[in-house]
């Protein structure tokens, strides 16, 4: 008997931990309100929140720290693009964000805590992220406490993970272009479509995400999933999906992601697209 226990100590020194977020604080892809305030004294459970800061200032849900937009981007060349995993794990982790939590995020933009899940995401913590279905205005409707005290960073620890087959270039999106299993969702608007957009592109506009826009409140999971039917995404489809500059984008991603949708993102979006050497680009109404 000693021996067997000897043996399979010495299995398990060779097995890497990999922290995660207690199962009982799993609640999915989105949380709702009352989840999120019975929750709040919870301590595997963080809230982030991000949009703009005059809007946190003014008050929050209790224990929710802020991270701005640009704490997660670089410039370069005027171009917008994600930060390197070994700066964006840093500057999240200052928000609250952790490898043993349930990290719930909200905001006033619903692009910019798109493009927050799609960080977290893009960092291999993506199963543990979780949106509130809802913005302040619709926690504060719902009677639920706020407050303005802002707490100090936090010090927790957040490991950044490979995370391959989320965030897509541009030469992975013309390399599936032809490919029928593989749906191309343009998240921008009518007009930024008509002036050019990807070839074979279909057009989901993101406001079609939520039945209450001002409360930012999602439709159900089976309402967005047949937006995307919609689109052309048939049951054994992946999509990847672009705007702009990887904003909407990154929200439409997590709408794919919250519909059960194989999804990918193309981050560097129709500003990549369109400096790419003789990458074709379609003119005109749907």
């Amino acid at each position: 008997m000693s021996l067997l226990l000897f043996a399979v100590s010495a299995v398990l020194t060779l097995i890497p931990f990999t922290p995660r977020a207690q199962n009982t604080t799993d609640p999915g892809l989105v949380v709702s309100l009352s989840w999120l305030r019975s929750h709040l004294d919870d301590k595997s459970v963080v809230v982030i929140t991000t949009g703009n800061r005059a809007v946190y200032d003014r008050d929050h849900i209790p224990g929710a720290r802020f991270i701005a937009h640009d704490d997660t981007i670089r410039m370069t060349g005027g171009a917008h693009s994600l930060l390197e995993p070994a700066v964006l794990a840093p500057a999240l982790s200052k928000a609250g964000a952790r490898d043993d939590a349930r990290i719930v995020l909200y905001g006033d933009s619903a692009m910019a805590t798109g493009w927050l899940y799609m960080t977290l995401a893009s960092i291999g913590h993506g199963a543990q992220v979780s949106m509130l279905d809802g913005n302040i205005d619709a926690w504060r409707a719902a009677g639920h406490p706020v407050s303005t005290d802002v707490p100090a960073a936090a010090t927790g620890r957040l490991t950044p993970a490979a995370a391959p087959g989320i965030v897509v270039d541009a030469p992975w999106v013309k390399s599936h272009l032809d490919d029928n299993m593989t749906r191309v969702i343009d998240s921008r608007t009518q007009r930024e479509w008509d002036a050019g957009h990807l070839p074979k592109a279909t057009l989901v506009l993101w406001q079609d995400l939520f039945s209450d826009l001002k409360l930012l409140t999602f439709k159900p999971k089976d309402q967005v999933r047949a937006l995307f039917k919609q689109a052309g995404v048939g049951d054994n489809s992946q999509v990847v999906t672009y705007c702009a500059i990887g904003m909407r984008a990154s929200l439409m991603y997590f709408a794919a992601r919250y519909a059960g949708i194989p999804a990918q993102v193309y981050v560097g979006s129709f500003e990549d697209w369109q400096r790419q050497s003789g990458y074709p680009v379609v003119k005109g109404p749907a």
